[in-house]
């Protein structure tokens, strides 16, 4: 039987071979269209800028005080908020225009608000500036990334393999295979460069903005006919004043008082080179208390010195803690006492 069954095999596996040698289509993979593989990139968001925090308080200031008490200046690109309160005498003696330092309003309350209250009493307009906010809290222009010299073959050809020791020579030494420290790149001086012009251009903006605020309180005092005007500069608001007086003398202003003047960080120049060196009368209020504070006020008052200048007075308050009260009166008197002298 078994000899009947072997051919049988045979002839089925014959049979069967070329089936088995096909071999199977293989599945085309479905085909991607290069538009769904790309990813779409996000949309680009513009975000409005927020307000500033001096634009803020302005804002909240309105709801504080009454109509008759805000005035509203303009300067060639912008409008801000001023507070105006006028003397409580018949003849009035001028305009004092306060200007607040960094972070501070037209109602600032430690100098700024007794000060402009109080004034009308002593016969004189006051009128309180809102300043732009401090530059270091501005965003900064970023510079362009400035793009790699593009490299030549020869310059690759030139260049030493990293495993190819140094050629000793008679005259190399061993400071000369010593390894040395790379030169900054090129890119990287460009960088730093456009970022600091780019710096320099927002100071002088910032310098400009404010300035332009000054004569647009000055104009206001000038439209109010009143017979003197003075800048009073409160902490950074000092700089600017005396820096105003220094660079763009403005017509009518007949004084400068200061108020524990400071340097807005990154400006320049020193108040020592500012305050002695103005022409008209220029008191400067400071308290002895604070040491830095009064380090400044010692420069200011030797440089007032070597240049002889007999319209720069001095005066030194106390601080009292805790008597918040005695303290603005000592402070309004003080700065009453020096508007009152003959010479202003």
């Amino acid at each position: 039987m078994h000899r009947f069954l072997r051919p049988l095999c045979v002839v089925l596996l014959l049979g069967c071979w070329p089936a088995l040698a096909e071999e199977p289509a293989s599945e085309e993979p479905p085909a991607v269209n290069q538009d769904d593989s790309e990813e779409t990139p996000a949309e680009s968001i513009e975000r409005p800028n927020l307000p500033e925090r001096s634009e803020q308080d302005a804002a909240a200031l309105q709801q504080r005080f009454d109509d008759s008490e805000q005035q509203q200046l303009e300067t060639p690109k912008e409008r801000f908020l001023a507070l105006w309160l006028p003397a409580n005498v018949g003849e009035p003696s001028g305009m004092v225009i306060i200007l607040p330092g960094d972070n501070m309003h037209a109602a600032a309350p430690e100098v700024v608000a007794p000060l402009r209250r109080k004034l009308p009493d002593a016969g004189w307009h006051s009128l309180s500036l809102s300043l732009p906010d401090p530059l270091s809290d501005l965003p900064l222009p970023r510079p362009q990334p400035v793009a790699d010299a593009p490299q030549t073959e020869d310059a690759h050809a030139a260049e030493p393999s990293a495993d190819t020791p140094p050629a000793v020579t008679e005259e190399t030494t061993p400071a000369d295979t010593a390894e040395v420290a790379p030169a900054p790149a090129p890119a990287d001086d460009a960088s730093a460069a456009e970022a600091q012009r780019l710096r320099d251009e927002a100071m002088q903006a910032h310098a400009e903005r404010t300035f332009a605020r000054i004569d647009a309180a000055v104009v206001f005092a000038n439209q109010r006919e009143a017979p003197r005007i003075i800048l009073l500069g409160h902490g950074s608001g000092g700089y600017w004043a005396a820096r105003y007086l220094k660079e763009k003398p403005a017509p009518g202003v007949s004084g400068l008082l200061l108020v524990s003047p400071q340097v807005p960080a990154g400006f320049a120049p020193a108040l020592e080179e500012l305050a002695p060196t103005l022409s008209l009368p220029v008191g400067d209020l400071f308290y002895k208390d604070q040491a830095a504070e009064r380090s400044a006020a010692l420069r200011r008052l030797q440089a007032s010195k070597r240049l002889k200048a007999a319209n720069y007075r001095q005066t030194a308050l106390k601080a009292l803690p805790g008597n918040h009260e005695a303290e603005q009166e000592q402070l309004y008197r003080r700065a009453r006492g020096w508007l009152e002298l003959p010479s202003r």
